[in-house]
């Protein structure tokens, strides 16, 4: 039990990164924000408050960590985040399934397909040289907002950083739609997956916590331009998180 909190722990406490800087890819997509995205606030005085104890967990653990990862060889690197995307993109794939969106299912499995084997466990990308581009990831609050939820209040979780209560919800929903937290976690299995270590729970916050480093290391340089560049970091953080996920929701596939 003790080992598993310690697991959990660690896998919030390295995600935060990811969600804080809501998902934009490459070092030079934090640059690119000169619009002011807004919302209403829920409870501001301590989402600044979790803001600032987030903050300090980054310089202390996360932007060291990243740092270290970054002197790894770039191979090694470019390797573990393709594995790591490959993964990911199984929950990508529920949810284009979710959001009827068969086009993008159908190109998302593909490319799982072609990079879990042809591209070594997805260390490689061979999917994109034969056409099936990557086309993004999709989490379950854009399925809520293609669905026609609103999204809510913005405010900022302790560890996990900025979200609106449609992404919050959407946290949850990705628990019970992502296989590769299913068949880490799901101890009804019952065809000699049980017990076996390749299964076991640690696993998905390993992949998870990998992904997370991962980011932070590719954003090391955004971030500090951020942070150097913001008269109000929390501000200019939530403008970046808002405009992010309006331009993952821009496409609605369903109406309410």
């Amino acid at each position: 039990m003790i080992r598993k909190f310690v697991y959990i722990s660690i896998f919030a406490l390295l995600i935060q990164t990811g969600s804080a800087l809501a998902g934009t890819e490459g070092s030079e997509e934090l640059k690119k924000s000169s619009s002011q995205n807004t919302a209403e606030e829920c409870f501001e005085g301590v989402s600044r408050a979790m803001f600032k104890f987030n903050h300090a967990l980054d310089k202390v653990i996360f932007e060291p960590v990243a740092k270290g990862y970054r002197a790894l060889p770039a191979p090694i690197r470019k390797g573990t985040g393709n594995a790591v995307d490959n993964l990911r993109s199984l929950l990508t794939l529920s949810n284009n399934l979710l959001q009827g969106d068969l086009d993008r299912a159908g190109n998302t499995a593909a490319r799982f397909g072609i990079n879990t084997t042809a591209g070594i466990l997805g260390f490689f990308d061979p999917a994109s040289k034969l056409g099936f581009e990557d086309q993004g990831k999709e989490d379950f609050g854009q399925t809520l907002g293609a669905w026609g939820a609103d999204s809510g209040c913005y405010f900022v979780l302790p560890i996990l950083g900025p979200t609106t209560t449609r992404d919050a919800i959407g946290l949850v929903g990705n628990v019970f739609i992502d296989p590769i937290y299913q068949i880490t976690h799901n101890t009804e299995i019952d065809n000699g997956l049980v017990g076996n270590s390749n299964y076991s729970e640690h696993n998905y916050y390993y992949y998870r916590s990998t992904g997370a480093v991962d980011f932070r290391a590719k954003n090391i340089e955004s971030w500090d331009s951020l942070e150097e560049n913001s008269i109000d970091l929390y501000a200019s953080l939530k403008s970046l998180y808002l405009q992010n996920r309006k331009k993952k929701n821009s496409k609605l596939y369903f109406s309410c």
